[in-house]
């Protein structure tokens, strides 16, 4: 029986040596034998300017006027954004603006209302 460790990103057991890394057949992912294995650190979490937690569903203020790239359009500060959805990415959350349409904002400029 192996004594190699399941790899870290199929879980297969079929784990083999070589040389100083460690190699997976069934999904071709290689690893260090003498790195630790990092676990997934769960689910992401956003947050607003002043530190508060956003969820799907939640409304948030801009707290920042937000020149919109390719149009003469300002998101204004205080425009108040409802229904936002969380999304991956360098912006964190999409929306839909009254006036403007749907866009992408970043949680750095958004406080939660």
């Amino acid at each position: 029986m192996s004594t190699l460790p399941p790899c870290p990103q199929c879980q297969s057991e079929y784990t083999y040596e070589d040389g100083a890394q460690l190699v997976c057949p069934e999904c071709g992912y290689e690893w260090s034998a003498e790195a630790p294995v990092v676990a997934d650190e769960g689910p992401r979490v956003v947050k607003d300017a002043n530190g508060n937690v956003l969820q799907d569903g939640d409304s948030v203020t801009v707290i920042k006027d937000l020149k919109i790239k390719g149009s003469s359009l300002v998101v204004k500060v205080g425009t108040k954004v409802r229904n936002i959805r969380l999304v991956d990415g360098d912006h964190d959350i999409d929306c839909k603006i009254d006036g403007i349409g749907a866009m992408g904002l970043k949680s750095e400029f958004v406080r939660k209302a």
